[in-house]
């Protein structure tokens, strides 16, 4: 174990736990002990999963309990797209500029356009963003990706629906809006209807910020961060709200849990993707009232 590895699992079990999880060297846990184990070294205690309350529980009863095949499509980022086409329509697809490769190897950097975002379609690691290919260390980038097309998402949080997914390449446009920044709206859904919206900030400066609202843009403090808030919390409004709420609804239609994340550039929504177990089912920036109140909104 090399002294970067050691400070991981100094300073964060579940992290080191997750690690082993992703290269395979704990497939011969069975799932529903492994996500028991996982699950106490990220929230200090022990999940009921005969009988879960609160929504982190919830979410790892979803991962052994609810099976829908048509998962595995809506968490490959490259099926899905036909999928959003076909539901709310082409238009709020990121458009393609290159792929799918099964292989870095196979990618023309040269016909890419000068800005572009590489990502692999089968889990959540393997996203290269290139505002100048100029100073784009190709080398690196193509390691990067066929490193991340080897492992199997599904080992390291066992979300079941990544385990089938075939691996590949996409090149995305690239997406700012004219501040350079690319805000995230991650909208909570529930048994097919969207509760709430969780806003990412300040994610290009690298401190990002997350901030839960209603629909009608009031501060809800579902997290540590929105509970600390001051009392005249106020974010931007943000026009195109209703209508992303819509979107969010109707791809949840049917679902349990699902987190639809969306984009807003210059006033135009983008599908971004879609997540079923939010933060893997171990958020505990969440707080305690929150986990059994949006538990409660769970509806197994």
């Amino acid at each position: 174990m090399n002294l970067k590895t050691f400070g991981y699992v100094k300073e964060d079990p579940k992290r080191i736990f997750s690690l082993l999880g992703s290269k395979g060297l704990l497939n011969w846990i069975p799932d529903e002990l492994y996500i028991r184990l996982q699950f106490r070294l990220a929230m200090g205690y022990w999940p009921d999963l005969k009988n879960p309350k609160t929504f982190n529980e919830k979410l790892q009863w979803l991962k052994l309990h609810d099976r829908n095949p048509l998962y595995t499509t809506l968490v490959d980022k490259y099926a899905v797209r036909q999928y959003i086409a076909e539901t709310i329509g082409e238009e709020y697809l990121i458009p393609l500029v290159g792929g799918p490769w099964k292989n870095a190897g196979e990618i023309d950097f040269d016909a890419l356009p000068e800005q572009f975002v590489l990502k692999c379609n089968h889990d959540s690691g393997g996203v290269i963003v290139c505002k100048d290919k100029s100073k784009l260390d190709v080398e690196a980038a193509r390691a990067k990706l066929n490193k991340r097309l080897g492992l199997n998402y599904y080992y390291a949080n066992r979300e079941w629906p990544y385990k089938d997914v075939e691996p590949c390449i996409i090149a995305e446009k690239y997406m700012a809006d004219a501040n350079g920044e690319l805000t995230d709206y991650k909208f909570f859904c529930f048994n097919g209807k969207a509760d709430s919206v969780m806003v990412c900030i300040d994610r290009s400066i690298g401190e990002p910020k997350f901030y839960f609202l209603d629909r009608k843009w009031n501060l809800l403090r579902y997290n540590q961060r929105g509970k600390n808030a001051p009392e005249d919390f106020k974010l931007p409004q943000v026009d195109e709200i209703g209508e992303m709420f819509e979107l969010a609804n109707k791809l949840c239609s049917g679902m349990p849990f699902v987190r639809v994340d969306l984009y807003l550039v210059r006033g135009k929504i983008y599908f971004g993707e879609l997540t079923f177990f939010s933060e893997s089912g171990y958020d505990n920036l969440i707080v305690p009232e929150s986990d059994l109140y949006l538990g409660d909104l769970l509806k197994l």
